[in-house]
């Protein structure tokens, strides 16, 4: 059968069946099998074996592919493109990408411990199949996150992916409950269950997680705001040691500034206008009575008179007397004193004074005291002067700025003299200041010298700095007015 098909020369029908494991009839292989099947026969070949060869032979030979030959790259034109720099973005892309991965897998876990922390379990019965309830409460705060957080990690993961907790934490508004229980939840259904549908809220969670990002936030805020604050109190520090260092001065308090009542107005404004011969006051240890008229000078523009000025500093020596700890222990002079002591002819008198200040008269002496304040009248204009003992100076204050040194060097004599006379002892004042005080209030009109002359001497001895004005005047003329009839200071 084989010997007639090569004779005619037609090919079998099972040469067109699809059988791609055979050899091509044009390639070398399947040549070789067919003449060696040919001349593996015992029969004598046939005489149309060559003729047959010779068919063969007139298939050409299957020739590879002609391939395109790669030429070097023109130097003299440049690239479109650069190798390098397609391979450092390829580069770069990849450790983008790798990022990005490691930033979503950090965030995943992230959340993915932000949901456990908000999740309480807890049994429901009898379930079937053992099925754990998950329950995601929003009312639960940060500090109930972490307090459930700080209960997961001290309990280790077990390797097949289960959660074996000791305590059922459950949050309940806010506020978290424990209960002694052994359970195991499985952790791949329980990150099931945290869908985002309808049935399984979870907004909380977004809100548990974007507070706790926040939180973490603001402690690195908190810390840096506490660094600075720290650095600048110790520049602070710094910079008050290198300050000057000034006298501590007392606060003024409200006692010096006390609103009058209604009743003390009208008390004062029907004194205002009283009959001048009527007696108002009679102080019966200084024997000084004050009469309408002489009550008319505390009036808006009018001038202070000397029976005004010795009661009002009589009541300053009292109101010490009521008050010792709350006030300086001080001595006040009359109106009359300065004048006795220089006597009419300008000459310093010592005798003619010495007996105003015995023990048995003041039940004190002079030394004794650590201010004494002595009114000065120089013509039309009240100053006055201070025997400052206890900072060791002679002050002369004059609500004009005026200069007498001759008072102060005639009160220094006399506060020697003084102290020799009552205790024999030679004081020495070589070391003692004198100052005429500048920093102290103005007066800014002619007609109050006698009223600021006595408010110098309320507020130094009540220890305080000159805190008044002009503006003040009025009140203080109404104050003083109250404080005369009522024959008491405050």
């Amino acid at each position: 059968m084989a010997i007639i098909t090569h004779l005619t020369g037609k090919r079998p029908h099972h040469w067109l069946s699809v059988d791609h494991n055979r050899p091509s009839p044009n390639s070398p292989t399947f040549k070789r099998q067919k003449l060696s099947t040919t001349m593996s026969n015992n029969t004598p070949p046939p005489l149309t074996t060559n003729a047959t060869v010779f068919r063969i032979s007139r298939y050409p030979k299957t020739k590879p592919p002609l391939r395109r030959e790669i030429h070097a790259p023109c130097s003299s034109r440049p690239r479109k493109f650069d190798l390098s720099t397609n391979l450092k973005l390829t580069e770069s892309s990849n450790l983008m990408a790798s990022d990005t991965t490691d930033e979503l897998m950090e965030k995943y876990e992230h959340a993915k411990h932000a949901a456990l922390a908000t999740i309480s379990f807890r049994e429901k019965g009898k379930v079937k199949d053992n099925i754990k309830e998950v329950v995601v409460l929003k009312d639960s705060n940060v500090e109930d996150v972490e307090e459930f957080l700080s209960v997961v990690k001290d309990h280790k993961l077990k390797e097949n992916g289960l959660v074996c907790l000791d305590d059922k934490v459950e949050v309940v508004n806010g506020g978290i409950q424990q209960q002694s229980t052994s359970s195991m939840v499985d952790a791949a259904k329980m990150l099931d269950n945290l869908s985002l549908s309808t049935k399984n809220d979870l907004s909380g969670v977004c809100a548990y997680k974007k507070l706790l990002e926040a939180v973490d936030k603001r402690g690195d805020t908190l810390g840096r705001l506490k660094f600075e604050i720290q650095l600048n109190e110790k520049r602070k520090s710094a910079f008050d040691l290198l300050r000057p260092k000034k006298e501590l001065v007392e606060e003024v308090p409200r006692e010096p500034f006390v609103p009058l009542t209604k009743e003390e107005e009208v008390e004062v404004t029907r004194a205002f206008s009283a009959n001048q011969n009527k007696v108002l006051v009679n102080h019966e240890k200084s024997n000084i009575e004050i009469s309408g008229k002489m009550f008319r000078c505390l009036r808006p523009g009018e001038w202070l008179n000397d029976e005004v000025i010795n009661l009002y500093l009589e009541l300053l020596k009292e109101r010490e007397r009521r008050e010792p700890q709350k006030f300086l222990k001080c001595h006040f002079f009359n109106t009359f004193f300065y004048k006795k002591l220089i006597n009419s002819k300008n000459v310093y008198d010592y005798k003619s004074v010495r007996r105003w200040t015995t023990q048995k008269k003041l039940g004190y002496g002079l030394h004794e005291c650590d201010k004494i304040f002595v009114p000065i009248h120089q013509g039309t204009h009240w100053c006055l002067a201070v025997i400052n003992k206890k900072e060791k100076k002679f002050q002369y204050l004059d609500s004009l700025k005026g200069i007498d040194t001759e008072v102060l060097e005639v009160l220094a004599r006399y506060f020697v003299d003084e102290v020799k006379d009552k205790t024999g002892e030679d004081v020495d004042i070589s070391s003692w200041e004198t100052e005429f005080v500048e920093d102290l209030p103005e007066q800014m009109n002619g007609d109050d010298c006698g009223l600021f002359m006595v408010k110098y001497a309320d507020f130094y001895s009540r220890n305080l700095r000159l805190c008044f004005n002009q503006e003040h005047m009025p009140y203080f003329r109404l104050r003083t007015a109250k404080e005369i009839l009522r024959l008491k200071a405050d």
